[in-house]
């Protein structure tokens, strides 16, 4: 697993790769403006809308994010973060949205380490060896060796198998048992649900930025200007 996910940095990493991906980002860009130029133009030729035919009822509960279209019937506004955002209709295909949350929970989580490693690593500070002074997240795979990409597989398959039955549970979603420290003690309940919102935006947020640091790094081949 760790050897393929090497190789395949290994090709992302190459000068002409990168170039594609500039020439390729470039062209998308412009066909996405002929798009909408397009669109714009054939909107005006559309018939208006008559009141009467509207599917939308007046007392329909709107979404918080989208405010002109109706929320989504699970998104009750129950869950920390709970915004009304569904627009493909993804909750409606799963029985309940616990497992949904434990893993926008995971993937947030995993991205806020992942961007403060990347933003720490392209401000030079390194720790020590001379395979660990690479910024670049995907020649980095490369650099440090397979015995120490097996480390990090094993250590998240370790924490996987050992949280595996908590995401089909009745428990809370993302609460592992990890209360050392325990830093919800004397709360209140709407000091815990504050911070529940607080952690979902920065997950939220982190996911964004991971994703936007790898595109750069994959167009430029470092982070930031």
């Amino acid at each position: 697993m760790c050897m393929c996910i090497a190789a395949i940095c290994l090709y992302l990493n190459r000068p002409s790769f990168r170039s594609q991906v500039r020439i390729v980002a470039i062209t998308m860009a412009f066909r996405f403006t002929i798009l909408a130029a397009l669109l714009a133009a054939a909107s005006a030729f559309t018939p208006a809308q008559q009141a009467g035919r509207t599917d939308i009822s007046l007392n329909a509960d709107m979404s918080k994010s989208i405010p002109f279209l109706t929320r989504p019937e699970k998104l009750d506004g129950s869950m920390a973060g709970d915004m009304g955002f569904d627009p493909m209709g993804l909750s409606e295909i799963q029985a309940d949205l616990k497992y949904a949350r434990w893993a926008e929970l995971k993937h947030g989580r995993i991205s806020m380490l992942a961007i403060l490693g990347m933003v720490v690593q392209s401000s030079g500070f390194h720790v020590p060896g001379e395979a660990y002074q690479v910024d670049d997240p995907f020649a980095a795979v490369s650099s440090v060796g397979w015995i120490v990409n097996m480390q990090i597989f094993m250590g998240i398959a370790g924490v996987e198998l050992a949280t595996f039955n908590k995401h089909y549970g009745e428990g809370e979603p993302g609460d592992l048992g990890w209360n050392t420290p325990n830093l919800l003690a004397g709360m209140s309940a709407d000091e815990i649900a504050w911070r529940k919102e607080q952690e979902i935006v920065h997950c939220r947020l982190a996911m964004i930025a991971i994703t936007g640091a790898a595109v750069q790094y994959l167009l430029y081949g470092h982070l930031g200007f």
